[in-house]
């Protein structure tokens, strides 16, 4: 499968309310990660609405570490390319946590779960491309 056809089938599982955040984007890059399907939903299985559903950090962030971790291997190189990726999102979004995304509080939506996948998936394929 082509890698940049995947941002947009990740945001369509969150979009239809299928897999949260994070399996969206787990379950989108199991075939990279080297895992099967159904193991990637089980494992983003606690990371919807920011981990637990307390609204903390980005599930499809959350998912997109998973992926990086799964495919590197390597500590180190995970954590520089996750802090790209935080760090390209919150530029995007003005925020990396899921509460201010959705507007928790503020009343304002700074992006909807599907767009977030969607960004997470784009600078996640960014950071696999790069090898």
């Amino acid at each position: 499968m082509n890698m940049d056809t995947r941002k947009l089938i990740a945001a369509e599982k969150k979009r239809c309310n299928s897999h949260n955040c994070a399996q969206a984007i787990l379950h989108t890059y199991a075939d990279v990660a080297g895992i099967d399907e159904e193991s990637a939903m089980n494992i983003a299985g606690a990371f919807g609405g920011g981990m637990g559903n307390l609204e903390g950090t980005c599930g499809a962030l959350v998912g997109t570490g998973l992926v990086l971790g799964l495919v590197n291997k390597d500590k180190v190189k995970s954590m520089k390319q996750m802090r790209q990726i935080m760090t390209k999102f919150q530029q995007r979004n003005g925020a990396t946590q899921c509460k201010l995304l959705k507007g928790v509080g503020t009343k304002v939506v700074l992006r909807e779960c599907p767009d977030c996948v969607a960004d997470a998936a784009e600078f996640l394929e960014e950071q696999l491309n790069q090898e």
